[in-house]
């Protein structure tokens, strides 16, 4: 970074850069708008960053980041109970919710299996799926993992566990209008909406 900048603005600006997708030169961009505020916008700004982690946390659920618990999506008494939708990230959760066509609930994978990767059974919320089942309320469980290598091999592995342990359960995954190698949080509305609409038994 420049060290003719200030210390304290250098400082926003390595934590700027740190950022995803940006660089030194977008961060110092950003961190001159924040100068221009009002300094009420700018000191709420630091508040809402400061409180954030002490006003989000997982709904103990879905695993979706949310301010209350049960989050809305699982505490909505409108939407189905026997349908679980499988999603490994927040991101794909939040894609599906996006296209509003489907009235079940959700559970966070936390991930994909991925051995080379240190993502095993063991680091997923395996644990959190197989009590949601227990409860005997599932009827269909929908894997909307992507159709990754990874994403594969992790249905797979859930399929062969669920059938097992929970044989009435259907199990289910997202028709294959989604191309190969991609990712549920990257798909389009319309695209989703038709792989969930003629999803696949397993």
């Amino acid at each position: 970074m420049n060290n003719r900048l200030p210390q304290p603005l250098a400082d926003v600006v390595g934590q700027i850069a740190g950022l995803p997708g940006l660089g030194p030169k977008s961060a110092l961009r950003i961190a001159m708008t924040f100068l221009k505020w009002p300094e009420a916008q700018t000191r709420g700004l630091g508040r809402a960053i400061h409180d954030l982690r002490d006003n989000l946390h997982l709904c103990s659920l879905c695993g979706a980041l949310t301010d209350t618990d049960p989050c809305p999506i699982c505490s909505d008494g409108a939407r189905s109970r026997e349908t679980l939708c499988l999603v490994s990230d927040w991101d794909s959760m939040l894609t599906l919710e996006d296209g509003a066509f489907y009235k079940g609930l959700y559970l966070i994978l936390g991930g994909l299996l991925a051995p080379l990767d240190n993502v095993t059974p063991e680091t997923l919320e395996m644990e959190r799926l197989e009590n949601r089942l227990a409860q005997g309320v599932v009827k269909e469980l929908i894997l909307a993992l992507g159709t990754r290598l990874e994403a594969e091999t992790t249905a797979s592995f859930i399929r062969n566990r669920v059938n097992a342990k929970f044989p009435r359960i259907t199990v289910t995954r997202l028709a294959q209008g989604i191309p190969l190698g991609a990712e549920v949080r990257f798909m389009d509305r319309e695209t989703l909406r038709q792989s969930l609409a003629y999803r696949q038994k397993l």
